[in-house]
């Protein structure tokens, strides 16, 4: 099979704090239907994403990772997580509230359901003056005091809210509460992975016209009570280089800002690459084979492990791509490092 970097057809998912503006941002002619979510890149049972171009156009993702894991996924991503994609991506229009949720670890979401659990991130790409999202608490509460503040409604009185603006960085492990909130448009990586407690819904009805389920006492045993310093990742992005923004055992994500042609080589992290086109449309031209494809803006697009060696070209002045990947660079080399210190100790 050749090896080609993948688009994929549209994967719109409406829902009742949705707003009208992915449909634009992808230049899609727009509907009355309020969409919260495109799912970028997805291998979700549910909701699997269909390939757009090229000789595998009309294909599901699913299927052609299982034809070539080791070259789509990378050697060791297909080992560890057994030829599935472990990340789903996701542009997210709030034009309300989300509700107030939690996500299971891994080990919470195996025993409860079978699946991955659900650590994410999310950049912001615009928000409307004064708008704002709850990450963590603010300040110590209790499981008792959990319960007592969701049945009352008070639960965001010890939310940290934070306005943000475009360029904000949030990191949410499992466990950590939070909320989009409305006038917010952003990039969510996450965990492959549709597990999520609702805790806190507003008393509104869902688009079938009936109350949301709530899921008060998962979402007990899910939560991390501990307050942080601060919530909000901070970084210094500069034109024409590769910013990191987030490190962790999930995934890496990298933002990068190009005014002119950018060759990358990320062969060496064995891994597929899933880049998102925040702005201007680019051109991705693959070095050992020649391929091209148009990238524009808000779309996404995922480069094969076995030819992540290709040139990036901005089309119109500028270009702005956020990059997900499983950096097994630098895991090989935590583990070289560990078994020397094992050896030395002996």
């Amino acid at each position: 099979m050749k090896l080609y970097p993948l688009l994929f057809e549209p994967n719109l998912h409406p829902v009742v704090w949705g707003g009208n503006r992915l449909r634009l941002y992808k230049g899609l002619e727009p509907t009355d239907t309020p969409i919260g979510e495109s799912w970028e890149v997805s291998a979700v049972p549910s909701s699997v994403s269909v390939i757009g171009n090229g000789e595998l156009a009309g294909h599901d993702l699913v299927s052609v990772i299982n034809s070539a894991p080791e070259e789509i996924l990378g050697r060791e991503v297909a080992r560890r997580y057994g030829n599935r994609l472990p990340l789903l991506v996701k542009f997210i229009d709030a034009k309300r509230d989300l509700s107030i949720q939690v996500h299971p670890n891994d080990e919470m979401a195996r025993r409860c359901h079978g699946k991955s659990g659900k650590t994410e991130m999310w950049y912001v790409i615009d928000a409307q003056p004064g708008s704002f999202l709850y990450a963590g608490f603010k300040s110590q509460i209790s499981p008792y005091e959990y319960r007592k503040r969701v049945q009352d409604g008070s639960i965001v009185d010890v939310l940290a809210r934070h306005e943000v603006k475009a360029g904000d960085v949030f990191f949410i492990p499992a466990g950590r509460v939070h909320a989009i909130c409305g006038g917010i448009l952003l990039a969510e990586v996450q965990q492959s992975s549709d597990v999520t407690y609702r805790i806190f819904d507003y008393n509104r009805l869902g688009m079938d016209g009936k109350p949301r389920e709530l899921h008060t006492e998962l979402a007990a045993e899910a939560i991390d009570y501990e307050v942080q310093h601060e919530y909000r990742t901070d970084y210094v992005e500069e034109e024409n280089r590769s910013t990191h923004l987030i490190d962790s055992d999930y995934f890496n994500v990298r933002v990068t800002e190009l005014s002119r042609p950018f060759h990358r080589n990320l062969i060496k992290y064995d891994s597929f690459i899933i880049t998102m086109c925040i702005s201007g449309d680019c051109m991705i031209k693959v070095r050992s084979t020649g391929d091209e494809v148009l990238l524009k803006s808000g779309n996404s697009c995922l480069m094969p492990a076995a030819i992540a060696d290709f040139d990036v070209i901005p089309q119109t002045g500028t270009t702005q791509l956020l990059d997900a990947f499983i950096d097994n660079k630098d895991r090989s080399i935590g583990r070289m490092v560990t078994r020397f210190l094992h050896i030395t100790k002996k």
